[in-house]
């Protein structure tokens, strides 16, 4: 049975409506999260730092990195080691047969070989330290060859010092050894100490020799400041320490007028910038001395 006072209905609370609005905190979480940086750093940065976090990680091991290091070697000798890549022939180029033969003596190369394990800038360096090479240029060509272009230096002068016959390029450095003066008797001689590096002045001199040319014998080179033409007939030329071009031109040009290099001159001394100084042969000067009336006394016995 139902009692007979019927139960009283409890009375229903107001349900509280949400507020959409966010939290203050969370409204600060909202505005962090789309200010630029930290989104990129959210897209690049953080992915970034976990990978090089996890591969820092894994180089800590040391088997690890040995076994990266064995694997990037064993390619990189295979990659070297391609047909491609070996040079099997050196050719040289402006060079003479004798010298040719020399400068592969110096590359000291094991032919076949990878271009690779090829130093060019040394070997380019033990070539150039050849007396006769100037200039060498090495280059890898197609099909396996190892081209060594020659520049040769050229003698231009012989020049004789206490260790005997050198060849000297126009700059003074030697090129070769030289046997016999005969050998090369179409380069001019130069002597003295010194004289290889003043060899510009000298070949000015030859050149401006003119029509002593035939005659010189030589140049020597007086207490590395000055030089002395030598010619045939003993004769010499002492040339002043400064411009000598020019005192050798004026000779040739008192020459020209009085034709004195073709009388009986021993010594013609140019150091003096006001006169040339003549010393004359013996006999020249006894029938000076006649002609002038100078009677030389001899003591007969």
């Amino acid at each position: 049975m139902q009692p007979l006072t019927a139960l009283r209905a409890h009375p229903r609370r107001p349900t509280l409506r949400r507020d959409p609005a966010p939290s203050k905190w969370a409204y600060r979480l909202q505005r962090w999260m789309l200010t630029p940086y930290v989104r990129l750093f959210l897209r690049t940065g953080l992915p970034t730092l976990v990978l090089v976090g996890g591969v820092g990680i894994w180089f800590s091991h040391e088997p690890n990195r040995l076994a990266l290091i064995a694997q990037l070697t064993h390619l990189r000798q295979e990659f070297e080691a391609r047909p491609e890549f070996r040079v099997s022939l050196a050719r040289v180029e402006g060079a003479s047969p004798e010298l040719a033969e020399a400068v592969r003596a110096r590359l000291a190369l094991p032919l076949p070989m990878s271009s690779f394990d090829i130093d060019l800038v040394a070997a380019r360096e033990r070539i150039e330290a050849l007396d006769a090479v100037q200039r060498a240029d090495l280059r890898v060509r197609s099909g396996g060859v190892l081209q060594v272009t020659i520049t040769e230096r050229e003698p231009v002068a012989i020049w004789r010092n206490e260790a005997g016959l050198t060849l000297v390029d126009k700059e003074g450095h030697r090129v070769a050894g030289l046997r016999s003066r005969a050998d090369r008797s179409d380069l001019p001689l130069v002597a003295g100490e010194g004289a290889d590096r003043a060899m510009p002045e000298a070949l000015a001199l030859f050149d401006a020799a003119g029509p002593l040319l035939q005659r010189i014998r030589g140049l020597v080179r007086v207490g590395e400041r000055r030089w002395d033409l030598v010619l045939d007939r003993d004769q010499r030329v002492l040339l002043p320490e400064t411009n000598p071009v020019q005192a050798l031109e004026r000779l040739l040009a008192l020459d020209h007028a009085q034709d004195i290099m073709n009388r009986d001159v021993l010594t013609v001394d140019l150091r003096s910038d006001h006169r040339p100084t003549l010393r004359l042969t013996p006999n020249a000067l006894a029938e000076l001395r006649r002609a002038q009336g100078i009677e030389t006394v001899e003591n007969e016995l």
